[in-house]
């Protein structure tokens, strides 16, 4: 499979990741990279950088030779109303955003009310992915997710750091493969993201790959595949 973007990965400015940013635009460069992202952690989340950190993105150049840089967040999403932590007016500046569920931000509740958090989250067009949709540890209803990401059309993660088997996340291969199979049965197209806290990760997408594999993923829904693909659901070029 063409795998050509990650837009998925941290620096050390999430408080919990340890390269900076040239550092990973660098290595995204060696590696091939025709669009690379960083979202960084949103203000909520422990150890994060402020909401000016996202208000100063502007000064960034996002052009390295032939590759494309991408800044936005990580959002987290907070309630089941879907409200997350950075105000529009810092969301409408951004390439990008990944709204994701988060124990520090966010204590699991039943089925329904996670259920409800991402769909509502989703029902934001300021929110493009939604990150790692596998955790055991927020029970859903991955066919409404599934459906209501094609109704809002966000794009959902499939996300290697859940994958590998160090992952703290649970029950992630059985809820990715249901994820995808549903995604396939439903035409609903998803993102390979690295969630790269470290440089040698930047398009590690080994696991994801794997269990697309497995399942028989069509290629023509994974927007990894070509640049196009992505930009007809993030925020860059379309507010």
């Amino acid at each position: 499979m063409r795998d050509i973007l990650d837009v998925h990965t941290h620096t050390l400015v999430s408080g919990h990741a340890y390269n900076t940013m040239m550092e990973m635009v660098q290595e995204a460069q060696k590696r091939g990279l025709e669009v690379f992202g960083i979202t960084e952690h949103a203000p909520q989340m422990p150890g994060t950088c402020h909401e000016f950190y996202f208000h100063n993105l502007k000064v960034v150049e996002r052009q390295y030779g032939d590759m494309e840089l991408l800044l936005g967040a990580e959002l987290n999403i907070m309630d089941d109303k879907g409200t997350v932590d950075l105000p529009e007016k810092e969301l409408k500046k951004m390439d990008l955003t990944i709204a994701s569920l988060h124990i520090p931000c966010i204590k699991p509740g039943s089925r329904d009310y996670n259920t409800e958090c991402v769909i509502q989250a989703m029902k934001n067009p300021l929110v493009n992915i939604i990150g790692h949709p596998d955790d055991g540890r927020y029970p859903m209803d991955l066919e409404a997710v599934v459906q209501a990401a094609k109704d809002t059309h966000t794009l959902l993660e499939i996300n290697n750091n859940s994958l590998n088997p160090r992952s703290f996340r649970q029950h992630t291969r059985e809820n990715d493969t249901e994820i995808l199979k549903l995604c396939k049965k439903y035409q609903t197209p998803v993102i390979m993201g690295s969630d790269a806290h470290f440089y040698t990760d930047i398009l590690n997408h080994c696991y994801a790959l794997e269990l697309m594999e497995e399942v028989d993923f069509p290629e023509e829904l994974v927007v990894n595949s070509q640049k196009e693909k992505l930009y007809a659901y993030i925020n860059k070029n379309s507010l």
